[in-house]
């Protein structure tokens, strides 16, 4: 979306990923706006480019962050594995831990007390060899994390230097990611900075590239604000797009007459539920996809749950997400031979309808959505699931099956807003093929709550819209 000089708004939507046409649709999108295709783009058209970001929040949720390394103190190599040992579900006897996001942990032997007393030294021929080994293992990002690191950084100092003398690209320490108390969140989230950094900064280094020198570019952080490219970093972009969608709820909703909402926006790979009452909700320790963060973001709930989630059926169960078959290859319905999705699982019930589907790829009948290879991978699927278990599950009903998991999870997601909130009145919904079923199951309500339904005509680019209304008003 951009603004004209005059104030206007102009709406341009692509695939995410396009491969031979573009390697960025943020970037594609404004080439097209200002009809240059090919070449550099002149800077004098373009006055500020302000974008948010899913690159993070996919690869935290798929586990595809960069090969990572924690460095911590010696004693406490499995302090984050421990974590705070709380349980959730207190009645649970078969407790699974999120996967954690470094690879290996390198215990040095260094400590300082809590008032900076030194009791042991850094030996630093020993750390270095045990780097050297760890990049030799394939390993290029670092998260280092010392106890009272916060408050005498000087071991961190120097076991970072070391880490970039020996050829670490990503070194993160946690003096410099979360000063704060509390070993475990600080440590939780130096690590997911190592972990997404490298990706991200790929990403921006791509687009500010594509964009040319002379272009001012900044992004969207998990806390609602705004900072430059240069200064983005992994632990602030988690939340980079989902946030956009909570001012465009909190917009969209005031202007209909509606002080408190809920929103609920789903999109590829994820669902972010979250709550408007006047103030924008922001919280300074939270869980993301079972990692712990300490870094301020607005207050959202995500689950793996999305319109490109995959479908799957492991031989003895069905299963949805959490991985994604993104833009490319994209739903099998894309016709471009992807796996089977939610969205799939909407065009086998008819939720959506490819002749009044918006092309693909192109306005021809055969770019539309491929309903008939979607019959077909079911019909597949229900062979298998026969051969596996010896039941005959008709394809309709397996296509139901996946959406009410899907709903589920997106409905519970709702129950947990509601219950730290204790709204009871409306909901705001950003999604129109799943707003009825989620807003109607048991699980999202033991009191059903939801009496409405609000669906902007903006929904698919609310995000894009509350920041160039933003720039308006302004």
């Amino acid at each position: 979306m951009a603004q004209r000089p005059d104030g206007g708004l102009v709406l341009h939507k692509l695939l995410s990923e396009n491969p031979g046409r573009y390697t960025d649709a943020a970037v594609q999108g404004i080439r097209e706006l200002l009809g240059i295709l090919e070449g550099p783009l002149p800077s004098e058209l373009i006055a500020e480019v302000k974008m948010g970001t899913t690159v993070a929040t996919n690869a935290l949720l798929e586990r595809k962050g960069e090969r990572t390394l924690l460095a911590i103190t010696r004693g406490f190599g499995d302090a984050l594995r421990i974590g705070y040992q709380n349980r959730p579900k207190l009645f649970e006897r078969r407790i699974i831990l999120p996967t954690q996001l470094y690879e290996q942990v390198l215990e040095i032997g260094e400590r300082v007390t809590a008032q900076g007393e030194v009791l042991e030294t850094i030996e630093e021929s020993v750390a270095r060899a045990a780097l050297l080994a760890a990049i030799d293992s394939g390993l290029r990002s670092i998260a280092i994390v010392f106890m009272h690191g916060y408050r005498y950084p000087e071991h961190e100092m120097r076991v970072a230097r070391l880490a970039r003398e020996v050829g670490f690209t990503q070194v993160s320490t946690s003096h410099e990611t979360a000063a704060l108390m509390k070993l475990v969140g600080r440590g939780d989230t130096t690590v997911a900075d190592a972990y997404l950094s490298p990706i991200l900064r790929r990403y921006v280094d791509q687009v500010t590239q594509e964009l040319g020198p002379g272009v001012p570019l900044s992004f969207m952080q998990s806390n609602g604000g705004l900072t430059a490219a240069a200064r983005f970093q992994g632990k602030d972009s988690i939340l980079s797009g989902p946030a956009g969608g909570i001012v465009g709820m909190a917009r969209t909703a005031q202007a209909a007459g509606i002080d408190r909402v809920i929103g609920f926006d789903m999109g590829g790979t994820s669902t972010d539920v979250s709550h408007f009452a006047g103030t924008y909700e922001r919280s300074f320790e939270t869980t993301v996809a079972g990692v712990r963060l300490r870094a301020p973001m607005m207050n959202i709930h995500t689950v793996a749950a999305g319109g490109g989630s995959i479908c799957r059926f492991d031989g003895a169960r069905f299963r949805v997400g959490p991985e994604s078959a993104g833009a490319n290859p994209g739903p099998a319905s894309y016709r471009r031979g992807g796996p089977l999705t939610i969205t799939d699982c909407n065009v086998m019930t008819g939720k959506l309808q490819p002749e009044v589907f918006p092309a693909v790829f192109g306005p021809r009948a055969d770019e539309r959505l491929d309903s008939e290879a979607v019959r077909a991978r079911f019909a597949i699927l229900a062979e298998e699931v026969h051969a596996a278990t010896g039941q005959r599950l008709d394809p309709m009903a397996i296509a139901n099956g996946f959406l009410t998991i899907a709903v589920d999870n997106m409905a519970n997601a709702i129950k947990q807003s509601v219950r730290r909130t204790g709204l009871r009145s409306k909901q705001a919904t950003l999604s129109p093929v799943l707003a009825v079923p989620v807003a109607s199951t048991p699980a999202s309500s033991p009191t059903h709550w939801h009496e409405e339904i609000m669906i902007h005509p903006l929904a698919g680019v609310l995000s894009a819209y509350a920041w160039a209304s933003r720039i308006r008003a302004s």
